[in-house]
């Protein structure tokens, strides 16, 4: 604990790593091979504490698709509200396309997605290619044979979008971007009144790299008590920095939420301040979240989220972990979409009970489990979610 709780970032950073890096490799490209990388030598160098070159071009901000596009039909009886699910989840609310209800390493948005439309929708049944900038679609054919009553919403990226501006870091932003994506499609189901909403998020695939399945209302379906309303969804903003301990009934929420939501593969923690600093997990018996390591982390925090200082002053940080450096491709992708749809769902319980929240996706030599004692590279920081009672431009307000 003594590296993570020093205020400064532990000595070296992921093994093998210069010898990666000497090389300055073209991002995405494998040192030396003049062909595209592995996941786990792409996610090794994100993690590695080489510096982004400057920005290149985004190139456009939605997919060109074939043919007009055209507006999404209100519903009838008992069908499933497509364009109410898809304005509070994927929808742009301003011309510049940045701001929608799901976050959005940089603003970059570079998730895509394709509608696989089923009976029982305000869409006739075919696929459909999702514009958010103008909220309409675009027919791509007909819908495969066997395809259930519903849509499935399948989420795809152009990475283009967010290398412009992270370079050889976009891999671990991509994917958390397309797990925001997928929770914001499922609390936008609970919101809206459709039928039940199953995430896939296994990592098996790559195109698509996750889908969201949403059945249509049925026969006298209730809305669970917990469910979201619209307004929570479209209010949702990242703070800026948020400042002021969390209270404890509010962090064991957040705690919980991430950790029911998280998949098998990852751990939660969080790093809380004074007056009694250190890491704090869930209890197993869902009581107050117990102590498991002592002294400050949030400096150490700081430095390793590409050096983002005001981390150091946030009231608390919840952070997933694990995904070792051996990780295959489904085991990287499905860590980092897991912990993204988690902390998406965690952001909304931080709102509900006060609190201030901002995801932080890029981190660099952030090796929690060495920096704790164990063995380097089986436990490194995925995602996480800053907390706080306020914003750190409010203490400044008269």
């Amino acid at each position: 604990m003594e590296h993570l709780c020093s205020g400064r970032p532990a000595d070296g950073e992921h093994p093998g790593a210069d010898r990666l890096c000497s090389g300055r490799p073209a991002d995405g490209e494998h040192p030396g091979s003049g062909r595209p990388a592995g996941l786990g030598v792409r996610l090794a160098l994100a993690r590695s504490s080489r510096v982004p070159g400057p920005d290149t071009s985004a190139g456009t901000r939605v997919p060109v698709r074939p043919g007009p596009s055209r507006p999404i039909p209100r519903p009838g009886p008992a069908e499933l509200d497509l364009g109410a699910l898809l304005r509070l989840s994927l929808a742009a609310s301003d011309a510049s396309g940045r701001l929608r209800p799901t976050p959005s390493a940089g603003a970059l948005h570079p998730v895509d997605a394709v509608l696989v439309v089923g009976a029982g929708c305000s869409l006739p049944p075919g696929r459909y290619g999702y514009d958010p900038l103008r909220h309409r679609v675009h027919r791509l054919g007909r819908q495969p044979d066997g395809t259930p009553p519903g849509v499935v919403v399948e989420l795809s990226v152009t990475a283009r979008r967010t290398v412009s501006h992270y370079g050889h870091r976009a891999l671990p932003l991509l994917l958390l971007d397309t797990g925001h994506a997928a929770g914001a499609l499922f609390l936008a189901a609970g919101a809206s009144g459709a039928g039940e909403a199953e995430p896939v998020l296994d990592g098996a695939s790559e195109h698509p790299l996750a889908a969201v399945r949403v059945a249509p209302p049925g026969p006298g379906r209730a809305s669970p008590s917990r469910s979201p309303v619209p307004e929570e969804l479209l209010a949702r903003r990242s703070a800026p920095s948020p400042t002021g301990s969390p209270p404890p009934d509010a962090l064991r929420a957040v705690l919980a939420t991430a950790t029911a939501s998280g998949g098998g593969d990852l751990r939660w923690c969080a790093a809380v301040g004074p007056p009694g600093p250190g890491l704090v997990e869930p209890a197993p018996d869902g009581g107050a979240p117990r102590r498991c390591a002592a002294g400050d982390a949030r400096p150490t925090l700081a430095a390793w989220a590409a050096g983002q200082a005001w981390i150091a002053d946030a009231g608390a940080v919840l952070l997933a972990h694990g995904c070792p450096e051996d990780a295959d491709a489904q085991h990287i992708r499905r860590t980092h979409l897991r912990a993204g749809f988690a902390v998406h769902l965690a952001h909304l319980t931080a709102r509900r009970h006060g609190l201030a929240a901002r995801p932080v996706g890029s981190w660099q030599r952030a090796d929690l489990g060495a920096a704790l004692g164990a063995a380097p590279g089986r436990d490194w920081i995925v995602h996480a979610l800053a907390l706080g009672t306020r914003h750190a431009d409010e203490e400044k307000t008269p």
